[in-house]
């Protein structure tokens, strides 16, 4: 059985300060985009067999997938295996949460595969556990993150978008992006501000990420890349999580496939370019 797992944008993200525990408090708005990941899943009688055909992601308990797998099929107490191979298109530590993404999609999918009967909320209790962004991609399509990402609230009347992404084909360790942040240790209460976006331009005012600059600082191309989405119409242009992918939104789906196939001819051999549409 063949599922997808979708990349996500954020599109804006705030990060309020340093917790006590080491992670950081965030304000965000996420939103999954038509960039997939393919999984195929295939019953075994004992054990779980991981394979990544044209990645060099491991194979083991070092892959999100993996654990995903292992996590649910413990707390179900389910006792046969299972086979999945996973097709990489997200580029990996993009800033697109395509490890996430598998990893949720892999809860979702055994859990429906092997009539594990768990309910939405137990799926992402388990998502927690391995990482941020996990239980996001079982909420919803598009939702304002908080806490470390893991509190949310569904985004209503998001109006349809349109993206041009481009990837430099460099990771960019979102550890790393968040050590070059200067932030004050925090143990406040602190308070949002959940944005009205009803139109394009609502969108496009909320463009905004705290972590942009910093990556921008050890990567100066990355705002040459968002002036070339803004060269070619882009109404703005934002740099993803912790980076190195950088979009634009443009106002309709035949401007952003027009300006995908310009920047895709004007960075080739350099940068992966991708059209997606919201969710």
């Amino acid at each position: 059985m063949t599922w997808r797992a979708p990349a996500k944008l954020n599109l804006f993200l705030r990060v309020l300060g340093r917790r006590t525990d080491g992670y950081h408090d965030i304000f965000s708005l996420m939103q999954k985009i038509s960039l997939f990941d393919e999984l195929i899943f295939e019953p075994r009688p004992r054990e779980i067999t991981i394979k990544c055909p044209n990645s060099d992601l491991p194979l083991n308990e070092d892959n999100l997938v993996f654990r995903a797998a292992r996590i649910i099929f413990d707390y179900a107490n389910y006792s046969s295996g299972t086979e999945i191979t996973l097709n990489k298109q997200i580029p990996l530590a993009s800033g697109l949460g395509g490890g996430s993404s598998d990893a949720a999609t892999t809860l979702m999918a055994l859990n429906e595969i092997c009539s594990l009967g768990l309910q939405k909320k137990e799926l992402m209790q388990l998502g927690a556990k391995l990482g941020a962004d996990v239980p996001f991609f079982i909420f919803g399509n598009s939702a304002f993150a908080w806490g470390i990402g893991d509190k949310l609230k569904t985004c209503k009347n998001l109006p349809k978008l349109h993206f041009v992404l481009i990837n430099p084909q460099f990771p960019l360790s979102t550890k790393t992006v968040y050590e070059n942040l200067n932030l004050r240790l925090t143990s406040e209460k602190i308070n949002y501000s959940i944005p009205r976006l009803w139109s394009l331009s609502d969108v496009a005012q909320e463009l905004h990420n705290d972590l942009e600059e910093v990556s921008i600082k050890m990567h100066p191309e990355l705002g040459d890349l968002k002036q070339i989405l803004l060269r070619h119409g882009a109404i703005g242009a934002l740099m993803s999580g912790s980076g190195p992918t950088v979009f634009g939104i443009y106002s309709d789906e035949k401007s952003a496939r027009d300006a995908s196939l310009a920047i895709a001819k004007e960075v080739y051999g350099r940068h992966m370019v991708f059209f997606a549409c919201s969710l």
